[in-house]
């Protein structure tokens, strides 16, 4: 073998001359050597690939050569001077150098090591050496080299078809001369046959061949052409959807595998054997409830077993796959799952009731326990089918996305997905439904003697909360004096309410904590109330209670009036509650009076009407629905612009309690108060604004006539408020005290035909003289003492007096009185006696009784032809109004924080209803009601809950349980009720400045440690074993007793206190407590338990009645989950009114709890020892004190 390589002398000393002269680059550069690692200077030169060096310029030998192909050249960092270097650095003489260094790619050569003193000289060294090596060519190399392998392949490949080619040819010949031998014969045959036929000459051998020669070229070139053709479809873009579409479906093969295992499993590992157990003697579960708790499972298996078959098949017959025609079939059969979807939520809360019976749970736990369940409950094989429809949505849709618009099964696909996606709104919506109906019938069970009204499904819960029922004034007339001064308000007349859509039910609770329905009165349905907030002074019923009691007037029309007067604990409360019944009742009387005008005037009813407005239910580029209906039977906004929920909130149509509160619980999210004031001022200004355009055509279609060409022109002087409406009319009323309504035009509830009223009048001839238009109401306001009747409406004896608090209209004029007649029938009903004509003589002109006439008024109306337009525009502008007032009331008693926060907001608010009240058409009900909302916008002082400490804190051996359950509890409220709603909105309690974003949150949190360290410094505060055992057992005594008051995060600071690490660890300590506290301290820390996101804790939360103070962290982790779960806005733009609506209710649900409040005795002492500092020890220090009194165990 050669151990040498042959060099070239005379050619070397040739490139090395070429190099000085006309070398890439040349110069003095400093060379590393490699036997004492000294730098020496040498003269180097670069020539082509080939690097010379020389002892100096003038050498005209090199000393060495590189030969740097396939090299890397590169920066190095300047190693550590050495003590000679050192020395001359001290001295001034070393200076730094730039290294690099150059990297052979050949195995066993050191890398040659260069300086210079420039960098930029370095550089340039670098740079040349890079290029000196030939990367760029040898990649290209390897490239070209690849490609020649490929091309070799390509050339065996083609050798082997030719090779098959030939064998081919060969056979195709032996084949050919078969034929040959064959037309021998049968020309042969052929001459015999005809003999005197002359035989053709045969063709010519060479042409032969060259016809074979041609075609064996065409088969040549037709499968080249074919295999071309494959190739580039192998690499479309189209063959690359196939293969994607191929994959879905076979992951979706996988999925259904794996769903009909698990569906499997419930049934042959639960379901089976559970029914099995409930046939025994001593069943531990009833068929009834196994039933409930696996609904229709095992049918949802069958079916799927046989889907999942069909898949099976049509893989076996790949590459056809054809999937379409199975969905067709699994489609109708898929409705089983509404009954599971429905019931879900029942069936776990039945499964939960069983897991109490031991029995069934111990059973339940070895079922569990089966290998083939992998370590999963029951639980979650129960919730695998709620997602299967959406699954099935998401794959289609993903097939759909590679699936090519001309393909066979696209329109197939495509009708399965959106019927799949109809089933599953049918089924989100059905479970919305199934929740609401589930809470009224919870509220239903819970009252002994049930109640009917709530087992109807459009009934909507609004509240429920603690008020004390006083005895009315004929109530207190039939009481002794000796009972009516003995009367206990608190025990007696405290009733717990329920507020509902179209109901109120009031009950009463005893002492085992039953509730029982009012005997009398128990039930009153809201289209017979009429809503007194505020009682006069003079007021029968007024008690004196500073203005904490309200009053609910009740007329049924088949019996006598009646009226409940309901005390609120506080201020709050009582806005809280006045606020809610007069959304409702003013729900239904909108919709009545707006029926009544719909029906009798334009022919067209309101939920015609709704119906026919496509821009309330139907979808549109800044708008979605979904299929749940809410209170006013519209469909509820799934994602809007914020243009659009301000046209929703300020619809004359309807209001929407739910969405009213989503809307201001969440508007800060998506826009500003001022934005919002600006819109409730414009529908105040403009009320036409807020009805759309087809609307307000089919509201008018039979007065185009009088309305004109264009009724919707901004421009039109009837259209603006600085034109009076017509008056209110006065009508006389019976002697007896007046009932002020809350509102006029909303006091009349529709949908009772008792009577009816015609009012039609002749039009006056001086209402063209009218400085308003053509069609504005002739009304006219005579001067005092003058008698005439309003116009559109007449008694018989022309006497009526204009009542002096009236407004004169500017530029109205005062015609001479023409004679009209009117039918009015007023009867039926004690409350609302015939008013023959002799009653009409006695009117005294006075407002309060056109109330009181109002709140008593049970019919349609039916206006004449002439007063058409402004009885119309008269009730737009009252329901206008209306719902301004609504709104602002709304806002302001229940958002009173925004006010407080944003003074620019008060301002606005302020100024808008000082603007209401300079309203000279303002009936006086809605002035009242103005001056009530301007008067709570005023700043009042705040009354702040303080705790009052003693200067002598008591020991706790000397606080009994009890009173340290309800100090405690007393204490959670407060923390608790203090945290403002905003607070709850964007995770403020997530981020870095948190302190000041959630104040309220970070001090509840810090008190739910300090109590926790209290618990656990205190029972560590002990020497002996027996007083830390006595301690433990008296806490989770003082846990219990939280439990009765409802005070679940009390409990959890107990128990979380003894789970602690330094408490938790005392074995000889637990030793001492009895089986009994322990099994009490098992039960606890169930109910409060995080297992399942707290779905214990939240079914007793459920099933408890105010006051309640919850573990706050739950809500946090509900909002967290929500907030990082859905966005605020879609990728288009729109608010996500679904995600709000979520956050809402979990708002709600919170302030729910805060406004109900405890009735507690504040006791310092105990007080004084809760908040007591000095008590608390620190983590570390509990620690270290638990290993001093019982040191760890050495192991072994």
């Amino acid at each position: 073998m050669q151990k040498s390589v042959r060099y070239n002398e005379g050619h070397a000393l040739h490139l090395s001359v070429a190099a000085r002269k006309e070398g890439t680059k040349r110069g003095v550069l400093s060379k590393k050597t490699t036997e004492n690692s000294r730098w020496a200077e040498k003269y180097f030169a670069l020539y082509q690939n080939v690097l010379f060096y020389f002892d100096n310029d003038q050498s005209a030998r090199p000393s060495g050569i590189y030969l740097l192909e396939g090299c890397s050249c590169e920066r190095a960092p300047a190693p550590k001077p050495t003590e000679s270097e050192h020395q001359h650095y001290l001295c001034g003489s070393y200076f730094s150098h730039n290294y690099f260094l150059v990297i052979f790619g050949h195995d066993g050569q050191k890398p040659l090591e260069l300086r210079t003193e420039e960098e930029s000289d370095c550089n340039e060294w670098v740079e040349c050496i890079q290029q000196a090596s030939y990367a760029d060519i040898i990649i290209e190399r390897e490239i070209l080299m690849q490609k020649y392998i490929h091309l070799v392949q390509i050339m065996d490949t083609e050798k082997i078809a030719a090779n098959q080619l030939r064998t081919q040819l060969e056979d195709q010949d032996t084949e050919i001369e078969r034929l040959k031998a064959e037309i021998v014969v049968l020309n042969k045959t052929k001459e015999r046959m005809q003999p005197y036929q002359n035989n053709q000459e045969e063709e010519d051998p060479d042409i032969k061949k060259i016809k074979k020669v041609q075609s064996f070229m065409r088969g040549w070139l037709c499968r080249r052409k074919w295999k071309i053709i494959v190739q580039d479809y192998i690499c479309s873009p189209h063959a690359e959807s196939m293969r994607k579409r191929n994959q879905i479906v076979f992951n979706m093969v996988e999925t259904e595998t794996e769903y009909v295992h698990q569906l499997s499993i419930l049934v042959n590992c639960f379901l089976r054997p559970l029914r099995m157990a409930a046939s025994s003697k001593k069943p531990p579960i009833s068929h009834d409830d196994a039933s409930t708790i696996f609904l229709n499972s095992e049918t949802i298996m069958f079916l799927h077993e046989i889907f999942h078959q069909g898949l099976k098949a049509r893989i076996a017959n790949w590459p056809t796959l054809v999937l379409a025609d199975l969905f067709d079939i699994l489609l109708p059969m898929l409705n089983i799952y509404q009954e599971f979807v429905r019931n879900h939520q029942y069936s776990l809360q039945v499964l939960a009731n069983c897991k109490q019976n031991r029995d069934f749970d111990k059973l339940l736990k070895q079922y569990e326990s089966n290998a083939a369940c992998e370590g999963r409950m029951l639980e979650t094989f129960l919730t695998y089918p709620m997602f299967q429809i959406p699954r099935y949505i998401i794959t289609l849709h993903e097939l759909l996305a590679h699936t090519p618009h001309e393909h066979v099964e696209r329109k197939s696909l495509e009708f399965a997905k959106s019927k799949l996606e109809e089933l599953s709104k049918m089924m989100h919506d059905e479970v919305s439904d199934t929740e609401n109906i589930r809470k009224n019938l919870a509220i239903e069970r819970m009252i002994v003697e049930g109640c009917d009204i709530l087992l109807d499904t459009s009934q909507t819960f609004v509240r429920q909360g603690s008020l004390i029922q006083l005895p009315t004034s004929s109530e207190r007339g039939m009481l002794s004096k000796v009972r009516l001064g003995s009367l206990s308000l608190r025990k007696e007349g405290e009733r717990q309410c329920f507020l509902f859509t179209k109901h109120f039910v009031i009950c009463t609770r005893t002492s085992g904590g039953k509730l029982h329905l009012l005997k009398v009165r128990g039930t009153l349905s809201l289209i017979e109330c009429t809503l007194i907030e505020e009682l006069d002074a003079n007021d029968e019923d007024c008690q004196g209670f500073n203005h904490l009691e309200f009053k609910v007037v009740v007329e049924p029309p088949d019996g006598q009036s009646f009226s409940v007067v309901l005390l609120a604990p506080s201020r709050q409360e009582k806005a809280a509650w006045t606020s809610d019944i007069s959304q409702c009742i003013d729900n239904i009387r909108c919709n009545g009076l707006m029926t009544s005008v719909f029906e009798e005037n334009s022919k067209v009813s309101v939920p015609h009407m709704i119906k026919s407005d496509a821009r309330l239910h139907k979808d549109d580029v800044d708008i979605c629905f979904s299929k749940t209906l809410n209170s006013c039977k519209v469909p509820q906004i799934r994602y809007a612009s914020v243009e659009r929920l301000l046209e929703r909130l300020t619809d004359l149509r309807f209001l929407s309690i739910d969405f009213l509160n989503t809307f201001l619980h969440t508007y800060r999210i998506f826009t500003t108060a001022a934005v919002v004031i600006d819109k409730l001022a414009d529908i105040y200004k403009k009320p036409f604004t807020s009805i759309p355009v087809r609307s307000l055509e089919l509201f008018f279609a039979t007065n185009q006539g009088a309305w004109g060409t264009d009724p919707l022109n901004n421009k039109s002087p009837r259209l603006c408020r600085k034109f009076s409406s017509p008056p209110p009319l006065s009508i006389p009323s019976r002697t007896s005290s007046p009932v002020h309504c809350r509102k006029l035009s909303l006091s009349s509830p529709i949908g009772v035909k008792v009577g009816t009223l015609d009012l039609s009048t002749t039009p006056s001839s001086s209402a063209a003289n009218s400085p308003t238009s053509s069609h504005s109401p002739s009304i006219s306001s005579p001067p005092p003492g003058s008698t005439r009747p309003p116009s559109g409406f007449s008694s018989p004896p022309p006497t009526a007096t204009r009542s002096p608090s009236l407004p004169h209209p500017s530029g109205m004029s005062s015609p001479p009185p023409i004679p009209t007649k009117a039918l009015l029938d007023l009867s039926h009903g004690p409350s609302s006696p015939e008013l023959s004509p002799a009653a009409g003589e006695d009117v005294s002109g006075e407002l309060p009784r056109i109330d009181a006439f109002c709140g008593k008024l049970r019919r349609s109306i039916r206006f004449g032809n002439s007063e058409k337009t402004c009885d119309k525009e008269f009730i737009i502008r009252r329901a206008a109004t209306n719902r301004v007032l609504n709104v602002l009331r709304h806002w302001v008693s229940k958002h009173s924080q925004d006010f407080d926060m944003n003074s620019e907001l008060k301002m606005g608010v302020m100024s808008l209803l000082e603007e209401v009240l300079r309203d000279p058409d303002l009936l006086p009900q809605e002035r009242k009601a103005t001056t009530n909302i301007l008067r709570c916008t005023v700043p009042t002082l705040k009354t702040h809950s303080f705790i009052h400490l003693h200067l002598h804190p008591e020991c706790f051996e000397s606080l009994s349980a009890m009173e340290l359950a309800e100090q405690i509890t007393l204490l959670d409220h407060i923390v608790f009720r203090s945290i403002p709603y905003e607070e709850f909105l964007g995770q403020g309690w997530m981020k870095i400045d948190k302190t000041e974003r959630t104040p309220y949150i970070m001090k509840t949190s810090q008190h739910f440690n300090d109590m926790s360290n209290l618990v656990a410094s205190q029972i560590m505060s002990h020497t002996d074993v027996g007083s830390r055992a006595s301690s433990i057992e008296k806490w989770l005594a003082v846990a219990d007793i939280c439990r009765c008051l409802n005070n679940y995060n009390g409990v959890l600071e107990i128990t979380s206190a003894l789970n602690r690490s330094a408490v938790y660890r005392l074995k000889k300590t637990w030793a001492k407590v009895c089986k009994q506290t322990k099994a009490l301290m098992d039960r606890l820390q169930k109910t409060v338990s995080s297992e399942g996101r707290f779905k214990n804790l939240r079914e007793t939360l459920k099933n408890c009645n105010p006051p309640c103070v919850p573990y706050l962290g739950m809500y946090l982790t509900d909002l967290a989950f929500i907030e990082e779960g859905t966005p605020n806005f879609t990728e288009e733009g729109l608010v996500n009114f679904s995600k709000m609506r979520m956050i809402s209710h979990i708002i709600r649900e919170i302030r729910q709890f805060q406004q109900a409040p405890y009735r507690i005795e504040h006791q310092p002492k105990v007080t004084q020892f809760l908040l007591d500092k000095t008590l608390v020890m620190d983590e570390d220090t509990l620690y270290e004190l638990s290993l001093k009194i019982e040191p760890r165990v050495p192991p072994g």
